[in-house]
């Protein structure tokens, strides 16, 4: 009766394992193959070789650039070199990407940065840059002010709370306070691995501010980007192994209720809304595998995903650029200005290419 007690437990791990790994390979899309859309008159944009992880956009054209992402697990061509922020100016008709200087004081040197969102101070029109950053691997969020005489962000705050253990993606509410995404429930690099494979649902939105922190939203699938309403009134999370984006509605207490899912094939990362027509922006990963497994004779691909009115019954989701890794590889962000979409990527470089 043991032996037949432990061949069974044993043949129901099988099983188990069987499905937790054809469910993997399915969350990270590893048999996905994509066919090419290509957009005209796009130009690689020079001076950005080691990723444009996130991009933020200023009502006035001005775009803030995260770049140099080194994560555990992930591909890098600078391993060694600190990150950095870009500035851009898109009413440029030929864009030129140039590093913002730091103020006295703050750490360039374990610099790693991710996901960034701006607030503009309706009082004094002050630009505050929210950046999550991990120095040496750990996650805090830095926030500065731009200074646009000097050229140059002032650090003004880092944030550290138990909170936000890993931080992936923020949007700013106010001068200090804002929602991030928490990707992973685990610390430990190899925990993290087993929390992928069995597909746990723990990662979360975190509200903080300077006096209160707070859970508003849990049981995502890898929490990933976050953007929020043009009217302010719902905030959007993208769940990278889930391929969806979650709306949930925002109270005056800072809470969140979930509202509805939209489905897509590809694995999110950052999102983006359109600030003149609510359309949401996302570059996702068409296969997760040619991502985590950087192979130079299989290279990850971009795929860009626009979602038009996604409070609709039938919200309508249409890819808009789509390339197999000669071009960019790893498209984490898409961002429109004017007719032009930008395209930013975890390692490698930014694509600026015409849509309208």
């Amino acid at each position: 009766m043991g032996a037949l007690l432990k061949l069974t437990l044993f043949g129901i791990l099988l099983a188990f394992l069987g499905e937790r790994t054809v469910r993997f390979s399915q969350r990270v899309n590893f048999s996905r193959e994509v066919e090419p859309i290509e957009l005209p008159n796009c130009q690689l944009l020079k001076g950005i070789e080691a990723g444009s992880e996130d991009i933020d956009i200023l009502p006035n054209g001005l775009a803030f650039v995260s770049s140099g992402l080194k994560n555990p697990g992930l591909f890098s061509f600078s391993p060694d070199k600190p990150g950095e922020i870009f500035l851009l100016d898109l009413n440029e008709e030929n864009l030129h990407p140039h590093t913002l200087r730091f103020s006295r004081g703050f750490d360039i040197s374990t610099f790693n940065p991710h996901g960034i969102s701006s607030y503009i101070d309706e009082k004094d029109d002050t630009v505050y840059l929210f950046v999550v950053n991990h120095p040496h691997y750990k996650s805090t969020v830095e926030i500065f002010k731009y200074d646009e005489d000097e050229n140059v962000l002032v650090h003004l705050k880092t944030v550290k709370h138990d909170l936000l253990p890993n931080v992936n993606d923020i949007v700013a509410l106010g001068p200090d306070s804002f929602y991030a995404t928490n990707d992973f429930y685990f610390l430990d690099f190899t925990m993290r691995h087993v929390e992928l494979f069995l597909g746990l649902r723990w990662t979360n939105v975190v509200y903080y501010s300077p006096k209160e922190v707070r859970e508003v939203a849990s049981g995502f699938d890898i929490a990933n980007g976050i953007a929020m309403s043009t009217d302010k009134k719902y905030i959007y999370v993208a769940e990278s192994f889930g391929h969806t984006i979650t709306v949930l509605e925002k109270h005056a207490n800072w809470s969140l209720s979930p509202v509805k899912v939209v489905q897509l094939d590809t694995l999110v990362d950052n999102l983006f809304v359109d600030p003149n027509t609510g359309d949401i922006w996302t570059g996702g990963h068409p296969n997760g595998k040619k991502l985590f497994f950087y192979d130079f004779e299989d290279l990850p691909g971009s795929e860009v995903v626009r979602v038009q009115n996604i409070h609709s019954d039938n919200p309508i989701i249409t890819d808009v650029y789509v390339n197999n890794g000669s071009v960019i590889q790893g498209s984490s962000s898409a961002a429109v200005y004017k007719g032009k979409l930008f395209i930013g990527t975890v390692f490698h470089k930014a694509l600026y290419c015409d849509f309208e």
